[in-house]
């Protein structure tokens, strides 16, 4: 019975190991993330670093930064913190089955020396002779079975309680290890952080300076971003228009849809939350919807999508199959490509170098176009966009972990 306990326990311990790695294995996989996303605003930076880079892209450029670094410290806190909880765990555990072991080895002890000592003062044979009956005879056989088996047995019981404890030493070994190596980390992460910080402190004092100068700045851009959104629009309206007219319809704000169209947009809707990035790295600077401005808070930042900076020379790829329908030149604003894909559309915008042309079917993740240089910020910026007939979404909700 003893031997099944110690068995179960062994189990219970490898299951709750199992449990703590894949808790582990996913705040790793969250802490690389962040990592990778930092390791890119960096490279970002590194590529655009010019005299004549606005203090404001400056200051948004080290705000995600910091924003990026502090989630990062908050998961290696996390990690951090639950490797403390496992090895007060596993330290408690250890001194419970070192315990354990103790009285067992000193049981199996007992039982060898009892053994020892009836074997030199009388033979087995002896033994079985000296039965008053053929049935004594019969269970002292049976006992001296069994009393081999038993004492077998506590000999795997030691060697089954003794491999658990190597084992549960070799995990708090490398589990202190590991939790050493976060905090080192950490100490190092949040010493750049405070360093961003002393650095963002002082583009804001000499933002406010000059607040009067980039508000004037702001409103302008954000002036020509409306000008682009409404031209985007009409440049959809006029889509629709000419897709109905094919199939003799005169809807103007929604697609008249063949069955394969509906099939495409209802696969469109079902990979909502899965669909791949429009680039192949980058990081998002501006998000969707309407905020104020982080440093002057009377001006409203409006986003019809996301605004992603990416490596110099990057390409804008299809976040899902479709057919081009549009393909124009909008002033301000570089190349912007439509993909339809049924009532859906997904629109890249600030191309410098267009693949495609309209009416080209494309695949999933087709390369479109290359990338252009925003001229305000020194960045390559893919403006990316989608809606549902003329109706806005917000990207964030359908790209896979936007």
């Amino acid at each position: 019975m003893k031997y099944l306990q110690y068995i179960f326990v062994f189990l219970i311990v490898c299951a709750s190991q199992q449990a703590f790695t894949q808790t582990r294995v996913e705040l790793e996989a969250k802490r690389q993330a962040i990592q990778q996303e930092i390791d890119e605003i960096n490279k970002i930076i590194r590529t655009t670093e010019t005299k004549g880079r606005s203090a404001l892209s400056e200051f948004e450029d080290l705000q995600n930064r910091i924003k990026a670094t502090e989630r990062l410290i908050q998961v290696n806190n996390q990690e951090a913190n639950l490797l403390t909880r496992e090895i007060t765990s596993n330290a408690n555990k250890i001194d419970r089955f070192r315990n354990e072991l103790i009285q067992l080895k000193d049981d199996y002890e007992q039982m060898i020396q009892k053994s020892y000592r009836s074997k030199s003062n009388k033979s087995r044979i002896m033994f079985l002779f000296s039965s008053e009956s053929f049935l004594q005879a019969y269970k002292r056989i049976q006992y001296m079975k069994q009393f081999a088996q038993y004492r077998k047995k506590q000999g795997v019981e030691v060697m089954a309680q003794t491999k658990a404890l190597q084992n549960l030493n070799s995990t708090l070994f490398e589990q202190r290890r590991d939790q050493e190596k976060i905090l080192a980390e950490n100490r190092q992460t949040k010493s750049r952080l405070v360093s961003d910080k002393n650095t963002q402190e002082q583009l804001l004092a000499s933002i406010n300076k000059q607040k009067k100068k980039y508000a004037l700045e702001l409103n302008q851009k954000q002036k020509e971003v409306s000008r682009i959104d409404r031209e985007i629009d009409r440049l959809i309206r006029e889509a629709i228009a000419k897709e109905n007219k094919k199939v003799g319809s005169d809807a103007k704000a929604t697609f008249e849809l063949t069955p394969e169209a509906k099939a495409l947009a209802k696969d469109f809707a079902n990979n909502k939350g899965k669909l791949p990035w429009p680039v192949k790295s980058g990081v998002v600077s501006m998000r969707f919807g309407e905020r104020p401005h982080p440093i002057v808070k009377t001006i409203k930042i409006m986003s019809n999508g996301v605004r992603i900076d990416t490596e110099k020379n990057g390409t804008a790829r299809a976040v899902f199959e479709g057919e081009v329908s549009q393909v124009s030149k909008i002033p301000g604003a570089n190349v912007v490509v439509m993909v339809r894909h049924g009532d859906y559309l997904s629109i890249y915008n600030n191309l410098q170098k267009v693949f495609v042309k309209s009416g080209d079917k494309v695949e999933r993740g087709e390369e479109l176009g290359e990338i252009g240089i925003n001229s305000s910020s020194g960045k390559t910026t893919l403006i990316f966009q989608l809606f549902k007939n003329t109706s806005k979404l917000n990207p964030e909700q359908w790209i896979y972990k936007m």
